[in-house]
């Protein structure tokens, strides 16, 4: 595997992600951020934080697939947040669970970093999230 997640001593011990990942794959994955959207363009989960979430996740998934990549594979995730408060943390992390049963991912995610935003390129997005991936 291409990837380690890494919770160094000494940085908050977190059981939704690791702070450290190392990459040592000779390849590359950039995908672009994604947003709930299905195959088709449709809308999933107009006004609700934890669908989008899920939808993003489910696309970044779909993503890694077609280059030969699993959720595995991320070295580091970003996600924007629409006009972000704390309060808003249960949805996206319920969103990331529901995600993770759907796809049979076990374990923490590789390093998160949440961004809030004031809007996002169409105007009933929610989140959107990129991931970088390595490969072997």
């Amino acid at each position: 595997m291409a990837v380690t997640l890494v919770n160094p001593a000494g940085l908050p011990q977190t059981e939704l992600y690791r702070q450290v990942s190392v990459a040592t794959g000779s390849k590359l994955v950039f995908i672009a951020g994604q947003v709930a959207r299905d195959a088709a363009g449709n809308r999933i989960g107009e006004g609700d934080l934890a669908a989008q979430t899920e939808q993003c996740y489910l696309n970044i998934a779909t993503a890694l697939a077609e280059v030969g990549a699993t959720w595995d594979d991320i070295a580091k995730l970003t996600a924007y947040i629409v006009d972000w408060t704390p309060d808003k943390m249960a949805q996206l992390v319920e969103g990331g669970g529901r995600a993770a049963a759907t796809l049979g991912i076990e374990g923490p995610l590789a390093p998160l970093t949440g961004i809030g935003v004031s809007a996002l390129a169409e105007p009933d997005l929610l989140v959107e999230i990129e991931a970088t991936a390595a490969l072997d």
